[in-house]
């Protein structure tokens, strides 16, 4: 895979990744600004509204009968958040020319298609159609709702949001009830507008088409798009160590049968300069997987809890540990997954332990190069913050991590605060369904 990086026009800019490995190429536009409560809402709201119909095609019954003919290619709206920076588009996928009957080329009808969506949306007057906003903020409104039916990830997105209470990252991706209802048709189109002229644009190309004939399809379908000055200042706030000297404690009771235990770090010193791969060993040898100390040791040999697993936010300095528990157990699995980690940093893993995080995080780092939706994450993520290695360089960084490294960035990390989901009534304990996630880093 061959990996480079350009400017189509002020703000715009390509990554384009050739690849003859795949039957399908993917396609991702991305506008790019500050995660905020003021805009989050909106942000998270627009590429669905955009998405319903075009000048072109009205609705999505012409949208879709249109892709249809383009072979069953698609495109959805996407809404991320890297770190504190909000990213949202649209992400389109499409046959490659070797694999049609007739050898056909979409490259250019999908840059033109996905152009559309952003740059001439279905309008009354000038202004996005009513009732394709009231209708998608009602499917918003269902879906910020519904995180509470996910007992694990709306435990997780508290503790983010107790924990980074004075920091944009509390906010979540999809907003809140309370700007998504407070949206306006007519203030959704001047928001609109305004984004057009002011944001930074992140395009990525995976396939099998070559760079020069990428830029000139992306470049003519976007030739339209109103460019004026450009709002360069994005980016994510890192707080080294925890908010106070002794870490914090929340806690919320709901009608639950399994208490719900999140410990929030923040990753500390060794973010000044952090080596990603030492990073990504160590949270796999401390709690990521089935051979982390956490699995092995807390739930397994302890049985203190169904699941215990931890999580990194790299791009943030988090590393979060989410667990399953009866209700009384609270303080013997706080304990235990304070003291697995102790362990890690006095060194207390084995050679074996070491080589099992590294080739864990390996593993999964060349599992990406096997799924053009994980390259397009990876490499979004890269061009944030302004990097250029890919899964395999980073991959072959975790295999030279040395145990001084784990120990060094185990050293660092530092409690900020313990959120606890305790039941109103604690007398069972069973397993929770999982449907909510808005942790993504």
């Amino acid at each position: 895979m061959e990996y480079s990086r350009s400017e189509l026009m002020p703000g715009v800019f390509l990554s384009h990744l050739k690849s003859d490995k795949f039957k399908t190429a993917c396609m991702s536009l991305n506008l790019i600004t500050q995660l905020s409560r003021e805009t989050a809402s909106m942000n998270a709201l627009l590429p669905n509204v955009l998405r319903r119909g075009t000048t072109r095609y009205p609705d999505m019954e012409q949208l879709s009968c249109r892709l249809d003919e383009l072979y069953g290619a698609a495109i959805e709206p996407v809404v991320r958040r890297v770190g504190e920076i909000h990213c949202f588009g649209f992400f389109a996928s499409f046959p490659e020319p070797a694999f049609l009957p007739g050898g056909e080329a979409l490259l250019e009808e999908m840059s033109r298609l996905m152009a559309e969506l952003l740059l001439s949306p279905n309008t009354r007057g000038g202004l996005l159609l009513p009732a394709y906003v009231d209708s998608e903020k009602e499917k918003l409104l269902d879906l910020i709702r519904s995180r509470v039916n996910d007992k694990r990830g709306y435990a997780v997105q508290r503790c983010l949001e107790e924990m980074c209470c004075y920091e944009d990252f509390a906010v979540s991706r999809f907003g809140d009830e309370e700007g998504v209802e407070a949206i306006h048709y007519k203030k959704l189109t001047r928001y609109y507008r305004d984004l057009l002229r002011s944001c930074p644009v992140e395009l990525f190309y995976c396939g099998q088409a070559p760079l020069a004939e990428v830029e000139d399809a992306l470049r003519s379908a976007l030739a339209g798009m109103p460019r004026g000055e450009i709002n360069y200042d994005v980016g994510t706030e890192l707080r080294m160590n925890a908010l106070e000297a002794e870490p914090r404690y929340y806690e919320e009771r709901m009608d639950v049968t399994q208490g719900k235990l999140v410990l929030g770090f923040r990753l500390g010193e060794c973010m000044e300069d952090p080596d990603r791969a030492a990073i990504h060993v160590f949270n796999a040898l401390y709690g990521s997987g089935a051979t982390s100390k956490l699995f092995l040791n807390v739930r397994e040999k302890l049985s203190l809890c169904y699941y215990a697993s931890s999580a990194i936010v790299l791009r943030k300095g988090l590393m979060l540990v989410s667990s399953g528990i009866s209700f009384d157990k609270f303080d013997a699995a706080k304990a235990e997954i304070l003291a697995q980690l102790e362990a890690v940093r006095n060194g207390d893993f084995t050679d074996e332990e070491l080589n099992w995080a590294r080739r864990a995080v390996a593993s999964d780092l060349r599992a990406a190069m096997d799924s053009p939706g994980e390259l397009e994450g990876y490499w979004l993520s890269q061009a944030l913050d302004g990097l250029d290695y890919g899964p395999t360089e980073l991959a072959e960084l975790a295999g030279e991590v040395t145990r001084e490294d784990v120990i060094a960035v185990a050293k660092s990390v530092e409690l900020d605060l313990v959120y606890f989901l305790r039941g109103e009534n604690e007398n069972t304990d069973e397993e929770e369904e999982e449907a909510y996630d808005d942790t993504e880093a």
